[in-house]
């Protein structure tokens, strides 16, 4: 017989099993192709019609290279404002777009599928190809961009000249503790729309105040997440890891070693997958949003090198202090230091 302590807990698991049952995580779906996908001046129409807004930062001759870039979670195309100006004054073009759910696009902090955000970047990538016939077109991902890229590597090559990410996001299930993976399934499952603002967390993300205050005041950065957007973006980065070991040459991994939202743990779980002969970066004085940190122009400009000679060290010597941080072990049986 049930003491009265045994019956509450029991109409308590009866409410929450009642609850998650109607509150389901939400995400926004493609609608049927419609259309071919195209560029217009300022956006990028994907094959359902949905319009993403577009920027370039194109040099005055015709570039050298080409950079499809995808940013990061609750950001968008704008991220690559400062980055952009500096490549294209290296002679390499830079392209961003708002990814679905993201910056000015219908349905934006409303998580989408995540193979529309993979159909897109591959759709963007095709038009590039076909606008600058025999340049070198790159794939860039901060943070989450470089997830949608990790996990489409996970299906099929990604059929660019080379494959830039910077702090890929890799935070996935398998790197976190029980206690974060059910307070996530829980909040996904029974509150799905509550929203979240990170504040009182005490996690920095880059040294640059200014960029940082810049984005706070930005009305096209989210500030305020839903639970079930974090349960999607935590899914990109379960299969955005599993995706890693599919990474193929030549491609460039960036991380700084100030990072509090990609820690080393799971920096050098997704490190150890890599094949050996891509080069990891670690910038000393980086945080998470090394394109934009104080010493930007530093990774901005390995970046640049590396794109004019992937075989050669970078002009930072940023990969020999990644060789000293994630030792890989060439059988695959130990683990990154």
């Amino acid at each position: 017989m049930f003491t009265l302590g045994r019956r509450r807990a029991a109409l308590l698991l009866f409410l929450l099993a009642t609850v998650g049952a109607c509150a389901t995580p939400h995400q926004q779906m493609a609608g049927p192709s419609s259309t071919t996908p195209h560029f217009s001046a300022n956006s990028f129409i994907a094959a359902d019609g949905e319009i993403l807004p577009l920027r370039r930062w194109l040099p005055e001759a015709p570039p050298r290279a080409v950079i499809l870039a995808l940013h990061g979670f609750n950001d968008y195309s704008n991220a690559f404002e400062a980055p952009g100006q500096y490549w294209r004054s290296h002679g390499v073009a830079t392209i961003a777009y708002d990814q679905r759910g993201f910056g000015a696009t219908d349905n934006a902090g409303i998580w989408p599928q995540q193979k529309t955000l993979i159909s897109d970047m591959r759709a963007a990538l095709a038009l590039l190809r076909a606008e600058y016939p025999g340049v070198p077109v790159y794939l860039l991902g901060e943070s989450m961009g470089a997830a949608v890229l990790l996990s489409a590597a996970h299906q099929a090559e990604l059929g660019a000249d080379g494959v830039i990410l910077a702090a890929p996001a890799v935070w996935a299930r398998d790197t976190m503790d029980i206690f974060t993976r059910s307070a996530l399934w829980l909040g996904a499952h029974l509150f799905p729309a509550m929203e979240l603002t990170g504040r009182g967390l005490g996690v920095v993300a880059s040294d640059n105040r200014e960029m940082i205050l810049g984005l706070r005041a930005d009305p096209l950065v989210i500030k305020h997440t839903r639970i079930d957007a974090m349960w999607g973006l935590v899914n990109l980065m379960d299969s955005a890891l599993r995706g890693s070991a599919n990474l193929a040459t030549p491609a460039l991994v960036l991380y700084g070693a100030k990072d509090q939202l990609i820690s080393a743990g799971p920096a050098a779980e997704m490190i150890l997958q890599l094949a050996e002969d891509i080069p990891v970066a670690l910038y000393e004085n980086g945080w998470h949003m090394l394109l934009r940190d104080l010493q930007a122009e530093t990774v901005l400009n390995d970046i640049v090198a590396w794109i004019t000679d992937p075989s050669a060290e970078l002009p930072s010597g940023a990969v020999a202090a990644g060789k000293v941080k994630y030792a890989r072990q060439t059988d695959r049986a130990g683990s990154a230091e």
